[in-house]
Protein backbone atom coordinates (compact mmCIF):
# COMPACT_ATOMS: atom_id res chain seq x y z
CA UNK A 1 0.00 0.00 0.00
CA UNK A 2 1.84 3.58 -1.27
CA UNK A 3 1.60 6.48 0.97
CA UNK A 4 -1.58 8.38 0.92
CA UNK A 5 -0.81 11.95 -0.80
CA UNK A 6 -2.13 15.70 1.42
CA UNK A 7 -1.20 18.72 -0.54
CA UNK A 8 1.40 17.37 -2.66
CA UNK A 9 3.17 15.46 -0.31
CA UNK A 10 3.12 12.38 0.96
CA UNK A 11 1.84 11.31 4.07
CA UNK A 12 4.10 8.62 6.27
CA UNK A 13 3.01 5.32 7.23
CA UNK A 14 2.60 4.49 10.71
CA UNK A 15 3.63 1.09 11.80
CA UNK A 16 4.99 -0.50 14.96
CA UNK A 17 8.14 -0.51 15.87
CA UNK A 18 10.38 -3.82 15.98
CA UNK A 19 14.24 -5.01 16.66
CA UNK A 20 14.42 -4.83 12.56
CA UNK A 21 14.02 -1.60 12.42
CA UNK A 22 17.09 -1.06 14.76
CA UNK A 23 19.55 0.17 12.65
CA UNK A 24 17.52 2.69 10.72
CA UNK A 25 16.21 4.19 14.02
CA UNK A 26 19.47 4.35 15.48
CA UNK A 27 20.43 6.27 12.12
CA UNK A 28 17.40 8.74 12.15
CA UNK A 29 17.93 9.09 16.27
CA UNK A 30 21.43 10.44 15.93
CA UNK A 31 20.92 12.71 13.01
CA UNK A 32 18.05 14.21 14.77
CA UNK A 33 19.70 14.91 18.14
CA UNK A 34 22.46 16.49 16.90
CA UNK A 35 20.89 19.87 16.83
CA UNK A 36 19.97 19.35 20.43
CA UNK A 37 23.79 18.43 21.22
CA UNK A 38 24.17 22.05 19.32
CA UNK A 39 21.89 23.62 21.60
CA UNK A 40 23.22 22.15 24.53
CA UNK A 41 26.83 22.06 23.45
CA UNK A 42 27.22 18.35 24.26
CA UNK A 43 27.12 15.08 22.70
CA UNK A 44 27.35 13.16 25.64
CA UNK A 45 23.98 12.37 25.54
CA UNK A 46 22.15 8.87 25.34
CA UNK A 47 20.16 9.88 21.70
CA UNK A 48 23.67 9.28 20.25
CA UNK A 49 26.24 7.44 22.86
CA UNK A 50 23.54 4.56 22.77
CA UNK A 51 24.91 1.63 20.45
CA UNK A 52 22.86 -0.81 17.77
CA UNK A 53 22.58 -3.39 20.24
CA UNK A 54 21.54 -1.30 23.06
CA UNK A 55 18.88 0.04 20.86
CA UNK A 56 17.52 -3.30 19.87
CA UNK A 57 17.46 -4.34 23.13
CA UNK A 58 15.71 -1.62 24.21
CA UNK A 59 13.02 -2.26 20.96
CA UNK A 60 12.11 -5.76 22.19
CA UNK A 61 11.60 -4.54 25.61
CA UNK A 62 9.32 -1.39 24.69
CA UNK A 63 6.35 -0.30 22.15
CA UNK A 64 6.80 2.18 19.70
CA UNK A 65 6.14 3.14 16.26
CA UNK A 66 7.69 4.73 13.40
CA UNK A 67 6.89 6.99 10.18
CA UNK A 68 8.33 5.84 6.96
CA UNK A 69 7.49 8.00 3.95
CA UNK A 70 7.97 5.90 0.16
CA UNK A 71 9.50 3.39 2.86
CA UNK A 72 12.46 5.50 3.99
CA UNK A 73 11.98 5.74 7.85
CA UNK A 74 11.27 9.81 8.39
CA UNK A 75 10.77 9.15 12.47
CA UNK A 76 10.25 6.70 15.56
CA UNK A 77 8.68 6.85 18.84
CA UNK A 78 9.41 4.45 21.80
CA UNK A 79 7.07 4.60 24.84
CA UNK A 80 6.59 2.21 27.94
CA UNK A 81 2.69 2.03 30.57
CA UNK A 82 3.81 1.73 34.49
CA UNK A 83 1.09 2.30 36.22
CA UNK A 84 -1.76 3.64 34.29
CA UNK A 85 0.88 6.30 32.86
CA UNK A 86 1.71 6.93 29.49
CA UNK A 87 5.91 6.97 29.21
CA UNK A 88 7.01 8.57 25.77
CA UNK A 89 10.60 7.91 25.51
CA UNK A 90 12.40 9.06 22.77
CA UNK A 91 10.97 10.63 19.47
CA UNK A 92 13.23 11.03 16.79
CA UNK A 93 12.54 12.96 13.05
CA UNK A 94 15.12 13.09 10.45
CA UNK A 95 16.19 16.50 10.31
CA UNK A 96 15.05 17.51 6.83
CA UNK A 97 11.35 16.12 7.71
CA UNK A 98 11.00 17.81 11.05
CA UNK A 99 8.30 20.39 10.89
CA UNK A 100 5.96 18.31 9.02
CA UNK A 101 3.45 17.02 11.49
CA UNK A 102 5.42 13.91 11.82
CA UNK A 103 6.46 14.33 15.94
CA UNK A 104 2.01 14.87 15.93
CA UNK A 105 1.42 12.09 13.98
CA UNK A 106 3.48 9.56 16.01
CA UNK A 107 2.44 10.82 18.84
CA UNK A 108 -1.46 10.86 18.36
CA UNK A 109 -0.55 6.88 17.47
CA UNK A 110 1.29 6.21 20.56
CA UNK A 111 -1.68 7.93 22.27
CA UNK A 112 -4.29 6.08 20.55
CA UNK A 113 -2.01 2.96 21.17
CA UNK A 114 -2.59 2.88 25.11
CA UNK A 115 -5.32 2.15 28.05
CA UNK A 116 -3.10 4.49 30.33
CA UNK A 117 -5.16 7.81 31.76
CA UNK A 118 -2.16 10.32 31.15
CA UNK A 119 0.97 10.58 29.11
CA UNK A 120 4.11 11.87 30.17
CA UNK A 121 7.51 13.24 28.32
CA UNK A 122 10.30 15.09 28.75
CA UNK A 123 12.96 17.52 26.88
CA UNK A 124 15.08 20.02 28.07
CA UNK A 125 14.37 23.50 29.14
CA UNK A 126 16.62 24.95 25.63
CA UNK A 127 14.45 22.44 23.28
CA UNK A 128 11.85 25.28 22.37
CA UNK A 129 10.71 23.66 19.26
CA UNK A 130 10.10 20.35 21.40
CA UNK A 131 8.03 22.40 23.75
CA UNK A 132 5.86 23.86 21.30
CA UNK A 133 5.14 20.81 19.68
CA UNK A 134 4.19 19.20 23.16
CA UNK A 135 2.43 22.33 23.93
CA UNK A 136 0.73 22.03 20.94
CA UNK A 137 -0.33 18.43 21.62
CA UNK A 138 -1.96 19.04 24.73
CA UNK A 139 1.17 18.65 27.00
CA UNK A 140 1.29 20.91 30.11
CA UNK A 141 4.45 21.56 31.67
CA UNK A 142 4.32 19.41 35.48
CA UNK A 143 7.51 19.39 36.97
CA UNK A 144 11.29 20.81 35.66
CA UNK A 145 14.29 18.75 37.33
CA UNK A 146 17.24 20.45 37.37
CA UNK A 147 20.14 19.07 35.47
CA UNK A 148 22.97 21.15 37.38
CA UNK A 149 24.51 23.05 34.16
CA UNK A 150 21.93 25.74 34.34
CA UNK A 151 19.52 23.89 32.32
CA UNK A 152 16.38 21.63 33.40
CA UNK A 153 14.29 18.86 32.09
CA UNK A 154 10.92 19.90 31.43
CA UNK A 155 8.27 16.83 32.09
CA UNK A 156 5.06 17.33 30.13
CA UNK A 157 1.96 15.41 31.02
CA UNK A 158 -1.64 15.42 28.88
CA UNK A 159 -4.93 13.20 29.84
CA UNK A 160 -5.74 10.37 27.77
CA UNK A 161 -9.38 9.49 27.03
CA UNK A 162 -12.03 10.80 28.79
Amino acid sequence: MGDQQRGGRAEPVISRISDRDAGEVLTVQRAAFVSEAAIYGSVDMPPLTQTLSELEAELRSESGFTARIDGRLVGAIRFVEKDGLLLIGRIAIAPDMQGEGIGRSLLEAAEQSSAADEAELFTGSLSEANLRLYEACGYQEHERVPDGDGTEQVFLRKRLGP
